[in-house]
This record gives structure tokens, sequence and C-alpha cells, in this order.
């Protein structure tokens, strides 16, 4: 395996690209668009430079794993890949639509990031379910170490140890999931900013207090709403009516305000503004 397709130049998208590069392989980034494509580079670009300030990435090995970086915004650029992860919005539509539009060679293994959405059904608008798998990263993929890898019912033994093969290429733990809605980590920690948006939206507290609830009370590194923020509400949102709707289960029911929000177009950090204001120097309570 050495030529990576990565479809969505996206934050998870750009990250994924980021450190298959470094490992060596050659990837082709893609997007609808291609200056969303050079801007998610330029960012690959930036976050390398850190690396190198940091001692942790030689200057040489940044500037080679940039080069590795192809640009594109037709997908027919995929056809000689050895593996293709989808990394575009968590919009089941949409993934199934890229899925069936691609033309690949037969023995390249393809992947979704998808962080909720059941691995067989989407393996089903594929040609190749045998060689689909889920492949879940964390944002931001260069700094987190965990990747969630979900076979789904059709997935080869082989698929999988090829996805097991690659996550430690690329310098990742990864884990084993069931294709059950959300998967692990999100079937968990989904639910956790969902009840803290549930309590500030009955006031039960302010979004300072309940971040610094979390943050002191719990011993977490980032209070929940402050990680909402970060993760997208809009993607909490989908992850939230995912579970909720293949669970049949109504604790999983978005909170009131969290479709608010999304409806606002206030989708956190990524917009400007979710529960914190980020359009100053410091992000301010919006609440």
């Amino acid at each position: 395996m050495q030529i990576i397709g990565v479809i969505g130049a996206g934050l998870m998208g750009n990250g994924i690209a980021h450190v298959s590069a470094l490992a060596g392989y050659d990837v082709i980034l893609s997007d609808v668009a291609l200056d969303r494509a050079e801007a998610a580079k330029a960012t690959v670009a930036k976050n390398l430079g850190r690396g190198v300030a940091k001692g942790a990435v030689t200057q040489a090995d940044a500037d080679a794993a940039l080069a590795r970086i192809a640009l594109t915004t037709d997908n027919a650029a995929f056809a000689d890949a050895d593996l293709v992860i989808e990394a575009a919005t968590e919009n089941e539509a949409v993934k199934r639509a890229i899925f069936a539009s691609l033309k690949l060679k037969p023995e390249a293994l393809l992947a979704t990031n998808t962080s909720s959405i059941s691995i067989t059904g989407l393996a089903a608008a594929t040609d190749r379910p045998d060689r689909f798998c889920g492949l879940h990263f964390f944002n931001p993929v260069p700094l987190m170490t965990l990747v969630e890898i979900i076979p789904g019912l059709a997935t080869s033994p082989e698929t999988t140890a090829a996805m097991q093969a690659f996550a430690a290429r690329i310098g990742k733990t990864a884990i084993l999931a069931a294709d059950a809605p959300a998967f692990i980590v999100n079937r968990i920690l989904c639910p956790m900013l969902n009840e803290a948006i549930c309590a500030l939206g009955d006031g039960v507290g302010s979004v300072v207090d309940i971040d610094a609830g979390l943050k002191l009370g719990a011993n977490h590194p980032m209070g929940p709403l402050t990680l909402a923020d970060f993760v997208g509400l809009d993607t909490l949102l989908s992850i939230m009516r995912v579970m909720q709707a293949g669970t049949g289960d109504p604790k999983y029911r978005p909170a009131p305000l969290l479709v608010k929000y999304v409806e606002a177009g206030w989708f956190g950090r990524k917009s400007g503004r979710g529960f914190y204001d980020y359009s100053g120097p410091e992000p301010v309570p919006t609440r």
C-alpha cells in the first residue's frame, strides 16, 4: 500500500492527509473546490511547521511530507490509489453519492471516517463491501493518537487487518468497534455533551460554570460546552439523531438548545459562534 486518497479537505481530511504523508504515503487530497484543497494543504504546511518548531519532526521530513500531497477536484484521480478514505460531511446521502461515483482498481480498499453512521449501510452503496471499513479518526488528527476501526457485516478479515496495519504505520493506536450507532467513543462522549447542553438550557448552570464543573470536578481537560463547540454543534446534532434513530431510545434525544443553535447557524468554532463567541482574541461565553 503506497497511494492514499482522501476525499474531503476539511479539518478531518487535511489531518488524515497530514499523518499519511508524514508516514511516507503518497496522498491525493480531493475536494469539490480547488481553493478549499489548497487551503487544506496550507493548513498541513502550517501544522508541520509547528511540529518542526517543537522538535517533533525534522524540516526535511516536513518538506518531504508536504511534497507527497497532490490536490485534485476530480475523484478519477484515485484510479491508482491503494486506499481511499472518505472524510466528507457527516451526511449519509452525501457519502453514499460519493461511494457510488467512485471507480477504483479492483484491489483498492475503501474507508469512511464517519463518526456515527452504519458501516454496513454505507458499504451497500459501494462496489466492494468486503473491502470497505470504518476508519474513524479524532480531531485534531495529527495530535490524537486514537483511531476506531469498524468492520461492517461484509468486511473481510483481510480488510480489517490491512486497516490495522495502516493505523500502525501512521502512528495511531487502533481499537476495534462494533458497527453500532456512534461506535465506542461517541456512544459514550456525545450523550455527555448533549446532557451538558440540556443542563444549560434548563438553567442548571452557566456556560462558564458547567465547563468549570467538569474540568475541576471530573478532571476533564476541556469543558463539555467548549468541546461541543470544538467538535461542531452540527456534527454533534447529526450524531445524536443517528443514535436516537438507530437505537430507538429516547435518552438520545438531541437537546432542544442544540437544535436551536444549529438552526441559527451557530456551529461552534468553525462558524465563529457556539456556546462561545470566537470573534475576538479569546473565546467569550454567549450565555
